[in-house]
């Protein structure tokens, strides 16, 4: 039997950010991924402090920022590759209302630091814009499907990742260890996205499943330097290529893409960009989301060494690193978690 401190179910933003908390601590683990959940990889990969459809701020948004930016340069060092492209988001003005709205937030003492009180003029011919824009600070994209596809590789070089899929059935928990085929463990961790509604364990919590689509296109004239919001986000990527994104669909539980999203999509992108686009690529992944919009942490009300890290939503790749630190702590020295990510808040 091979002996390691944890063993990890999922791959994805919540998976890689416990990953990088164990090995901070030099606390051995193995991997378990079936590629099955797509949600990080087609995620868009903005962190943007500021809900900009209701000008609130993101809940612990100061926290997770400065612990994100570490996180990412560290993550670009280990790996070789770069992942943290810093862009402005600029909204969209679609009225002098919608300006003055934004002004009353630059105001809120919570926004100040993140809002520019200044229009700006959009000077892009290749853009729909009469309203100008509002800027918003301390935002930008992280390349998420070059991180998934180089940390997996970076685990089989330091063997610890099993390209399988987990089998419920075979796990064997004692008071103090656990054992899963020839592996023995302290810990367990489930960062499984939407495959949770199949864990036994933890299925009476209640994680909403919602799809998203997101197109790729090539625009050569249109020549952004920054992330547009309006009423969908288009992100530069490279080559003069753009995501455009994304579609939410609650009842479409399949992979599939499909025509009406596509359809969705253009017609937005048509309504806000005047120039020639060719369309590259269109993907579909399934979102893990939670009703009160905060992730689900913590450990099974039976086994204190089975844990959750879930549900980190749209903003995973800024909520992830805090989070997962969070369920360390809880594990290694019992540190209280936030109350309002404890599963706790759901248990009867």
């Amino acid at each position: 039997m091979k002996e390691v401190d944890y063993l990890i179910v999922g791959c994805g933003l919540a998976g890689v950010s416990f990953c990088e908390e164990l090995r901070a601590h030099d606390k051995s683990f193995v991997v378990f991924d079936d590629q099955s959940q797509q949600s990080s990889i087609v995620a868009a990969g903005l962190y943007n402090p500021v809900i900009l459809k209701r000008f609130t701020e993101v809940w612990k948004a100061k926290e997770q920022l400065e612990m994100a930016w570490d996180f990412y340069e560290d993550l670009e060092n280990l790996l070789g590759v770069k992942l943290d492209y810093k862009l402005p988001v600029y909204r969209r003005f679609t009225s002098v209302e919608e300006q003055n709205d934004w002004f009353n937030a630059s105001d809120n003492p919570t926004l100040e630091a993140f809002l520019s009180p200044k229009v700006i003029k959009n000077e892009n011919p290749a853009i729909d814009a009469p309203f100008g824009f509002g800027e918003v600070h301390d935002t930008g994209r992280i390349d998420t499907s070059t991180l998934l596809n180089h940390y997996k590789l970076f685990l089989r070089t330091i063997n610890s990742y099993s390209n399988e899929t987990f089998d419920y059935s075979l796990l064997s928990m004692q008071e103090k260890s656990l054992s899963y085929k020839n592996l023995n463990a302290k810990f367990i961790v489930f960062a499984e996205g939407y495959g949770m509604v199949k864990n036994p364990f933890f299925e009476y919590l209640p994680l909403n499943v919602v799809k998203g689509e997101v197109l790729t296109i090539k625009a050569p004239d249109l020549k952004m330097d920054f992330i547009l919001k309006s009423s969908v986000f288009v992100v530069p990527e490279n080559d003069d290529c753009y995501s455009v994104g994304a579609t939410y669909n609650w009842e479409d539980k399949t992979h599939e893409i499909t025509e009406e999203a596509k359809n969705e999509l253009l017609e937005k992108f048509e309504n806000i960009i005047h120039c020639d686009y060719e369309l590259v690529n269109q993907m579909a992944g399934i979102r893990p989301t939670v009703k009160d919009r905060r992730p689900l942490v913590g450990t099974h009300s039976k086994h204190k060494n089975m844990a959750i890290l879930n549900g980190l939503g749209t903003r995973g790749v800024m909520i992830g690193p805090y989070v997962a630190k969070q369920l360390f702590l809880h594990l290694l020295k019992a540190q209280p978690l936030d109350a309002e990510i404890d599963i706790k808040r759901f248990q009867i």
